[in-house]
């Protein structure tokens, strides 16, 4: 069951980025690819085709391999709802909620089905391409650990180690993983990958033989500032922030939740030349001249209900509202926007029930039951297609006669309207992705979509990251290691 393991120095290093792209690299060499993260945490989620929940990274990684994603692919999710509480999803259904430390004690446990899946997956594929989550370097997870070592030497993985030379200490950090490790995990490490590489490459030749004198492992290669990542969803909340869009016309305005979900629905605005996307950090006011406000998803409702009234952006979209501007609320967003929102059993934290913005004319039951489904169909009152899926637990009400923003193709209904249109709200992640439904919302706007579909987007920058890394990684070797698994 060949497999190869990328690990490492710290988080944000561009694991996820170089899995994807080397599961594109070797499926255009013929190989059949699995992708493989056996723990991660992100509320950046995508739903499989039978409704389960993985890691949007491993989504991701799926389209690079030309499958479809499954619940193997992403055996263990967390899904952080506080700075010390996540929702764990195993297997693609939620499990409850739970504090780090009892997650710590039960993750033994879960490192047979986590085993299961990846077995499941190899018998497959002729290549299984695995990520790691955080740092094998960070000995005090080390027992209990099933993301990276723990995983590795359960599985007998090879492991190849990945470091960034972008945030500087690139040297220190690859040598000190293999000082800090126990002898037997540095065992498990092949080669290693410096990533992110800028400038003149002939002046880290030396950088790259002290590595490999200090550590014996193989130098697999250097990757250079992968600009096509860039095009790519981006899995961790860090990265939001960076860019905010370079297009011109109306701006779109997104405030950033403490628990913001699912953002990647922003991904398509953001290359967007026909609007400008702004992604609002907290302790900034939600901008004046702002033609749609847009209520993203979030892990914690009620908590981040709480948080955007702090910031004082409640009395910012109450003043957009009263010029005339238009409001969207996705999932928890739209939640947010109704009447009231309660939280009996504290599913998303503590129990109880709160005043909503009072923007739309529905109510909010949280409740253990999560839908976790694709959906397709049109908006209510055109022909405009749309595709994308369901994540979310609440059951909500709204007023009889109340007209609905979206039809499914089975005949249900989704969302709701007020003011003429101008505030809206639907549970549907991805509006934004299909060319056609986003010019359907743009036109709203009073402007026109540059027509490109988000997937094919996506699929033109993974074949970019592929070509490169066929340049500049030796892939034979990987190949070579990933036969020695299992």
């Amino acid at each position: 069951m060949p497999a190869v393991m990328l690990q490492g120095t710290g988080s944000d290093v561009g694991k996820s980025v170089l899995v994807a792209g080397l599961c594109r690299a070797f499926a255009n060499r013929g190989l059949t690819v699995r992708p493989f993260k056996p723990q991660n945490m992100s509320n950046n989620a995508a739903v499989t085709a039978d409704g389960g929940e993985i890691g949007r990274a491993q989504a991701l990684q799926a389209i690079a391999a030309r499958v479809d994603p499954t619940v193997d692919m992403n055996p263990v999710l967390l899904k952080p709802q506080s700075d010390r509480t996540s929702q764990l999803v195993v297997a693609g259904k939620a499990r409850g909620t739970m504090r780090a430390g009892d997650y710590w004690r039960r993750k033994p446990a879960l490192l047979g089905e986590v085993l299961d899946a990846y077995h499941r997956l190899s018998a497959q594929a002729d290549i299984v391409v695995v990520e790691g989550a955080g740092s094998p370097a960070e000995i005090n997870l080390r027992g209990n650990d099933i993301a990276n070592m723990g995983f590795a030497r359960a599985a007998n993985v090879p492991v190849v180690l990945v470091g960034d030379i972008d945030r500087g200490g690139v040297i220190a950090a690859l040598v000190g993983t293999q000082a800090v490790i126990d002898p037997a995990d540095a065992a498990m490490i092949r080669g290693f990958i410096v990533n992110k590489f800028r400038g003149d490459l002939s002046l880290f030749d030396d950088g790259l033989s002290a590595i490999v004198a200090r550590t014996g492992w193989q130098n697999i290669g250097v990757v250079p500032w992968l600009a096509d990542a860039a095009r790519l969803p981006a899995e961790d909340a860090v990265a939001l922030g960076r860019d905010t869009g370079a297009g011109e016309g109306p701006l779109i305005a997104v405030p950033m939740l403490s628990r913001i979900a699912n953002f990647d629905d922003f991904d398509a605005l953001a290359h967007e030349p026909a609007v400008r996307l702004a992604m609002i950090p907290p302790g900034q006011p939600l901008p004046g001249d702002a033609a749609l406000i847009v209520l993203p998803g979030t892990k914690a409702t009620i908590s981040d209900l709480a948080f955007f009234r702090a910031q004082g952006w409640d009395v910012d979209l109450a003043a957009h509202v009263r010029r005339d501007g238009r409001v969207l609320g996705i999932c928890g967003g739209y939640q947010m926007l109704g009447r009231t929102i309660a939280d009996p059993d504290g599913i998303e934290g503590s129990a109880g029930s709160v005043a909503g913005l009072g923007l739309l004319p529905i109510d909010t039951v949280i409740g253990a039951a999560k839908q976790t489904r694709q959906v397709d169909g049109g908006f209510v009152g055109v022909d405009t297609p749309f595709r994308g899926y369901e994540i979310h637990a609440g059951i909500t009400t709204v007023d009889a006669d109340v007209p609905p923003l979206l039809r499914f193709a089975d005949g249900r209904t989704d969302g709701t309207t007020a003011a003429g249109g101008r505030i809206a709200g639907c549970y549907v992640h991805g509006l934004f992705d299909r060319a056609e439904a986003r010019g359907h919302l743009l036109a709203r706007l009073g402007t026109t979509s540059d027509g490109v579909e988000r997937g094919d987007v996506i699929d033109a920058a993974l074949d970019g990251i592929a070509r490169i890394l066929e340049q500049v990684l030796d892939l034979d070797a990987m190949i070579r290691f990933s036969r020695e698994a299992g």
